[in-house]
């Protein structure tokens, strides 16, 4: 099956398999919006909220039945000061897949599936550049990705629609 869709950030139709991501940790839009500017910093990787809560953005790679290429979530993971502050120190390293993984906590409310905030995670580093990759710790037995479940069309499409 050969998948393409309307870009909504550019208007133009892409082929392959899209990605999406969640813009801000759960825990940042927890702040009330007028105290976000004093008590948090937010990029588009990385995320500090009172100066000891700390995030990084990870990507949750799904595999999507009869599809060549994942479904991937830009999702928020909590890390550590001490793993958080290592992630940083080798961030704009080429190689740097070798460093970690590192515990974390899902800060991300995945869509359809139930009860996703604190899941307990790892997030691993990859080389040349290429985002964070998430993956279950333990394997998680009842949502997609490294529990060896696939996406199947329909769960993917129903994903694309929030």
């Amino acid at each position: 099956m050969s998948f393409e869709f309307l870009c909504a950030s550019c208007g133009e139709v892409h082929q392959g398999m899209p990605s999406f991501g969640v813009l801000t940790p759960f825990s940042y839009d927890d702040i009330p919006p007028n105290e976000r500017a004093t008590r948090c910093t937010l990029s588009t990787d990385t995320c500090t909220v009172d100066g000891r809560f700390f995030f990084v953005r990870a990507c949750l790679e799904i595999p999507v039945q009869g599809e060549p290429e994942p479904f991937s979530w830009g999702v928020w993971v909590s890390l550590s000061a001490e793993s958080y502050n290592q992630w940083l120190e080798f961030e704009f390293i080429d190689k740097r897949s070798h460093i970690g993984p590192f515990f974390g906590w899902l800060n991300t409310d995945l869509m359809p599936y139930p009860d996703t905030l604190n899941l307990k995670t790892r997030v691993h580093l990859r080389d040349d550049g290429i985002g964070l990759l998430l993956s279950w710790s333990p394997p998680n037995t009842r949502l997609p990705s490294n529990s060896g479940k696939a996406f199947r069309w329909t769960v993917s499409q129903n994903c694309m629609q929030w």
